[in-house]
This record gives C-alpha cells, structure tokens and sequence, in this order.
C-alpha cells in the first residue's frame, strides 16, 4: 500500500512542476478527494449507499471535489486544483489529468432508465480547465480536451479537442505530443491554422470582386465615350 502511494506521488510530480517533493503533494485538495472517493467507492459497491454518500459530501465539503461514489477510476488519476464534477457513470482510466472546473456530466434519458448517463476517458487522456464532457461518450487514449471545451461525441485516440462545440484541431494526433502535455493544449505553434485560412480567402474573393468592379466601370466608360453627342440640348 505504501508503495501505491509513493507511485501515485511520483506520477503527480512528474505530471506538475509546483511540488518540490512529495510532502506538498498530500496537501492537494485532488490526493484527498482521491483518498475519500475510495473509501464512498467501497461502500458503494456494498450498497451502503447512504454512508457513501456521507463520505462523498464530506470530502466535497473538504475539497470542493464532488466525485460520486459510482464513479469508476483507474490508477494515477490526478486532479490539478478542484472545483470539479463526475458522475455516477463515469469511467476513468489509468494516468489521467484533469485541471480545475472540469464537468463530466450526465445526459437526460430520455427513455426513463439511467443507464450509461456520463463519459468514459481512457488511459492518459488530458482535460483543460473549464473542460465540460458531457453524456455516455468516450475519449479515447491520449486525447487533450482543450481549456472550456464542450464535447459531446466521442472523441478518436490522440485527438486534440478545442472549441464550443468542441472539434478536432489540424494536428496530426497519430504521431504528435505523445509525451505528456501540461493544460491539454499545445502552445508553442498554431494547432489550428483554419482561421488564418479562411482570412487568406476572404482576402482572395475581395480582390476578386474590385477587379470585376473596376472592370465594370472601365467597360461603362467605353460605352459612354462612343455614345453620339447631341448638340441644341
């Protein structure tokens, strides 16, 4: 048990430059939130429902965290700050990181029967501050989920997400930033080049239509210089 601790710090501190040691780390609201969830987790499956969710509003009220004690996570999972939301449902693979204000929501069921209401992140995947997924999809492994992006459809393996609703970025994602990416999102180049893009034809279709304009009246012009000239009016 103490050497899933250590691992789980190590990962912490390999995943956050803040931390000097991993003292600093058992004072993160999201290693406590963890701590309890485990415990509301336990309980959950033995259908001590009640109690479960007293440990789950304790460590809420601990940790402005609020991880239901259905909600299923794997191993690593770290959660940079707080003020987040899982669901019931949710499924939380192996090494993921979530940054602050994240939302992995439910959908209504529409027929009635709960069911598979909330996402499932796969091993390594990435979410931005302000991130909402929401509904029963999947997020395939080692996908980034850029700051306050909305995702409702599944989303493919290494994808980088970005954008209300969110849509995957021009970046190659097969072979690209397979390393661990601080905040989801790269920095360093344009991962999305469209804007810059539609600028340029924007900026081809204007010079277009002031060539047929100047056509137009060079063409007006000719006509009115071959025009008779009438004189007495």
């Amino acid at each position: 048990m103490l050497g899933d601790l250590v691992r789980y710090l190590d990962s912490v501190v390999a995943r956050d430059p803040a931390p000097r040691s991993r003292w600093e780390v058992l004072l993160y609201p999201g290693a406590w939130a963890l701590f309890f969830h485990k415990i509301a987790h336990r309980l959950f499956k033995a259908r001590l429902f009640f109690l479960a969710r007293a440990v789950n509003h304790f460590s809420r009220f601990l940790t402005a965290i609020d991880i239901h004690p259905g909600a299923r996570i794997g191993k690593n999972f770290f959660i940079d700050h707080g003020f987040t939301v899982i669901g019931e449902t949710a499924e939380i693979g192996d090494n993921v990181t979530i940054y602050q204000c994240v939302t992995l929501g439910g959908s209504n069921p529409t027929n009635g029967v709960g069911g598979k209401r909330h996402p499932t992140l796969l091993d390594d995947v990435i979410v931005g501050s302000g991130a909402q997924i929401i509904g029963p999809v999947t997020v395939g492994r080692r996908a980034r989920i850029g700051a306050s992006a909305v995702v409702t459809e599944n989303v493919p393996e290494g994808a980088t997400m970005i954008g209300v609703k969110a849509r995957s970025t021009l970046v190659s994602a097969e072979t690209y930033a397979r390393q661990f990416m601080p905040y989801g999102t790269p920095c360093k180049e344009p991962c999305e080049p469209a804007p810059n893009q539609r600028v340029d034809e924007l900026e081809e279709q204007i010079a277009l239509l002031r060539s047929e304009i100047d056509a137009l009246k060079a063409a007006r012009e000719d006509v009115r210089a071959d025009e008779p000239v009438v004189k007495g009016i």
